[in-house]
């Protein structure tokens, strides 16, 4: 199926310093590190939650380039990992003519924005950041782009003037702090430019890594969306379980077998298996092998469509280069009534 891009819609034109019109839809924005191979974390936590609110509102969805240096040295893997969060999401079921898909880098007015959010943030709000902490306690070198990442984010999420921003619940804060930084350029120069977003959690924002703590690339517990065949039965057969007997009853609650199963199963088939559970002789690797018939069916689909989408990778990047033109004319229009404001026309 040949990939489709909607045409660029015009902006408005500028308005004087002040006042700025908002976007005649709600603009939902959201991004994407390309730090590795995206995992069911990232699907049941934010990439579903992406593919069913694009009739929603008028979204924005990016690749986070730009956010990935902060933890990515190579330059082909950075291009390689952009390349592979493209064609996850198109697979998806991400829809050009519905979204703009775009990758941040191709926005650079974005820094632009981000250094002048900069010039009006105070640092103690930047020395607040739990992601800041978390990730130096993890041993990220506590570089000034680490530091400054939610002034960035900030910036992303501003030059759209987006109303909506989905995340998990560890980026929360960031959305907080976006909201203050607008506030404090508003308060400033005494304008309105952009609207202070609200965050939105999706239900299923934490998912079970495949050793019981959040699924993340940084702890290497993770299940590919596109893993198939042994690769992918090795990762589900070796999910940490308990050391109940096969014959005991055992608790689906605390399974973290269970907990991914249910992110895809339908309540008949939840029930059905807990009620195994619960009634004994039942097995962790009968459990396990249910689990990976559900991901197979529930992706077996998506993997398809990557396949046809990578033997022509020109359309994915024709998509981005379009995605990209229509998000940089709204950043460029948001943009002018920022420097104008500032004293920079």
């Amino acid at each position: 199926m040949p990939i489709v891009s909607k045409p660029a819609e015009p902006s408005p034109a500028p308005s004087p310093p002040g006042s700025a019109p908002e976007p005649t839809r709600r603009r939902i924005l959201s991004g994407v590190q390309p730090s590795g191979k995206l995992h069911l974390g990232n699907y049941f936590g934010a990439i579903q939650q992406h593919i069913a609110l694009q009739d929603e509102g008028d979204c924005f969805y990016f690749i986070a380039d730009y956010h990935a240096l902060t933890s990515l040295r190579d330059p082909a893997q950075v291009r390689a990992n952009v390349l592979d969060v493209a064609l996850d999401y198109l697979a998806l079921g991400l829809d050009p003519r519905r979204a703009t898909f775009f990758r941040q880098s191709d926005v650079p007015e974005v820094t632009e924005l981000a250094w002048i959010l900069a010039c009006v943030t105070g640092m103690g709000l930047l020395e607040k950041g739990h992601s800041y902490k978390d990730k130096l306690a993890r041993g990220l070198v506590p570089s000034v782009g680490l530091f400054t990442y939610p002034v960035l984010m900030a910036a992303d999420i501003l030059i759209y003037r987006s109303h909506l921003v989905p995340v998990g619940q560890d980026q929360v804060q960031h959305i907080e702090m976006t909201r203050d930084m607008a506030g404090s350029l508003h308060a400033q120069y005494g304008v309105t430019i952009f609207p202070l977003p609200e965050y939105r959690l999706d239900r299923a924002a934490v998912v079970p890594g495949i050793d019981g703590k959040k699924m993340s690339k940084s702890y290497g517990n993770t299940i590919d969306i596109f893993a198939e065949g042994k690769p992918l039965k090795k990762t589900v057969m070796s999910i940490v379980t308990d050391s109940t007997p096969l014959e005991a009853p055992k608790d689906p609650e605390n399974c973290n077998v269970f907990k991914l199963y249910q992110l895809m199963a339908t309540p008949a088939e939840q029930e059905e298996l807990a009620a195994r559970y619960r009634a004994g002789n039942f097995g962790y690797g009968t459990a396990k092998t249910l689990l990976l018939e559900k991901i197979d069916t529930r992706f077996a689909p998506a993997r398809a469509r990557r396949k046809e989408l990578a033997a022509d990778l020109s359309a994915v990047e024709r998509v981005l280069a379009e995605g990209a033109a229509r998000a940089r004319k709204e950043a460029q229009a948001t943009l002018e009534l920022v420097r104008r404001t500032v004293g920079l026309r």
